[in-house]
């Protein structure tokens, strides 16, 4: 599956536009990693353990909007963006979200 942020694909011809597809996930915050996270913003830099909170949460809702855009019959996805909203303290929505097109190669 091709998925690409921009609204073409270089080398590929869209010969279709499937529809809308996306890929929500929630995720939360455990009682582990909020201790482990306080313990890392104490010595400062990078915090890792939301880090990887937060890219498995993105990887999770791009699986799905992919898994959405096959089940749709599309080749691949444009416009593909990504958006996050806290739905409460430490509960956090992430939505991949794109155009499912078929596009063949030039």
């Amino acid at each position: 599956m091709l998925v690409a942020t921009t609204n073409d694909l270089p080398g590929y011809r869209i010969t279709a536009h499937v529809g809308m597809v996306r890929g929500v996930t929630v995720r939360s915050r455990s009682v582990v990693g909020n201790i482990g996270g306080a313990i890392q913003s104490i010595f400062g830099g990078s915090l890792s353990i939301y880090t990887k909170l937060a890219e498995t949460a993105r990887q999770e809702a791009y699986d799905l909007m992919v898994a959405h855009a096959r089940e749709m019959g599309a080749d691949a996805v444009v416009a593909m963006r990504y958006d996050a909203n806290e739905i409460m303290d430490g509960i956090t929505e992430v939505l991949a979200y794109g155009t499912a097109v078929k596009a063949e190669r030039l």
